[in-house]
């Protein structure tokens, strides 16, 4: 069976937690609806703006959080089949992909410089994908999160706009892409990026409510769970990696860092395979 492959410990741990978020989140859902109804009936007998205002400020906040709380169902859900046998492992971000309705999404941190601390990615399709905008050091999550705005594009056009992106999205099977920022108080803390989303669905802003959901309840907030249950990868190996090449060439570790990368991308890798043959092999880069 699935679940013999993992731990049941922390299978367990897994699971409470995600029915817990989910509850907590339910319940700031009904206090934001009660909020929401006092101001919308204030409105009525004021007749005062900022009460209507204030009453659709609450029921969309309370939106988010039932939002959550149903990825944290949902999860919970796919966990508990998994233990006794059903199906593969379960991922979070698997559940943040259904609920924008397409099978391959993947969740992008960045520093102050915009560059990738972390990802993490509902399958491996998602994950080839994201590894090419890193090692390119272009494309839609970079941009969404520099602008702080969403970003789509299909065909080709996506090779305009960010060089070499576009042909290998086409080598992994994918036409399109749609980033959308994750935004926070001080600004914006990465991206969500969707492939081959449905037609027109993104620039109706249908998945802003997700990406909302995930950002306040899951990553921030009083319930915050940056690690996704296991699911994000720091890309630690590739930062050790650099730092081991650049203390055996001389060169800086960015400098080293962009080595890694175009060997990477001149061989049709991932940054990480690359860097685990340096750290692992001793492989130099000459």
């Amino acid at each position: 069976m699935a679940a013999a492959k993992g731990s049941w410990g922390e299978t367990d741990r897994f699971l409470r937690s995600a029915l817990q978020r989910a509850a907590r989140a339910t319940e700031r859902a009904r206090q934001q609806i009660e909020l929401a109804e006092r101001h919308e009936r204030l409105a009525v007998r004021t007749a005062r703006e900022f009460h209507t205002s204030m009453a659709a400020t609450h029921r969309r906040i309370a939106e988010r959080h039932l939002t959550a709380a149903a990825l944290q169902h949902a999860y919970a859900r796919h966990l508990t089949e998994w233990s006794i046998g059903h199906g593969d492992r379960p991922r979070f971000m698997a559940e943040v992909a259904a609920a924008c309705g397409t099978p391959s999404v993947a969740l992008t941190l960045v520093g102050s410089d915009l560059s990738q601390l972390a990802v993490a990615t509902s399958d491996q399709l998602a994950r080839d994908a994201q590894d090419l905008e890193y090692v390119l050091g272009v494309g839609p999550a970079r941009e969404a999160t520099e602008l702080n705005q969403p970003v789509l594009s299909s065909g080709t056009a996506l090779d305009r706009r960010w060089p070499g992106y576009g042909t290998g999205l086409a080598s992994l099977g994918l036409g399109s892409v749609a980033a959308l920022p994750l935004k926070s108080p001080d600004g914006c803390i990465g991206a969500l990026t969707l492939f081959d989303p449905r037609p027109g669905l993104a620039a109706a802003g249908e998945f802003d409510e997700v990406a909302g959901a995930v950002t306040d309840n899951v990553l921030l907030g009083p319930d915050a769970d940056p690690d996704l249950y296991g699911g994000v990868d720091l890309r630690a190996v590739v930062h050790q990696a650099a730092g081991m090449l650049s203390e055996r060439t001389g060169c800086s570790v960015d400098e080293a860092l962009a080595l890694i990368k175009a060997r990477a991308f001149a061989r049709g890798e991932s940054a990480e395979a690359v860097a685990r043959r340096i750290v692992y092999e001793a492989m130099d880069l000459d």
